[in-house]
């Protein structure tokens, strides 16, 4: 694949952004689907969640 440079208009015109605003999104995403996870546990009667490490809760 051959590199073509940016000419002076291109240089000029390019904003920089997206990478910020796409990571901006995908935290809230990541967020919200945390809330809701924790949520679902912490209203559910009883339960049990065994981790990766050997961590294990159980709620009555």
């Amino acid at each position: 694949m051959d590199k073509v440079p940016l000419t002076e208009y291109e240089l000029e015109n390019t904003r920089p952004g997206e990478a910020i605003t796409l990571a901006g999104v995908m935290a809230i995403l990541v967020t919200a689907i945390v809330v809701v996870v924790v949520w679902k546990l912490y209203t559910s009667g009883d339960g049990s969640v065994a981790l990766p490490g050997g961590y294990k809760f159980t709620w009555n």
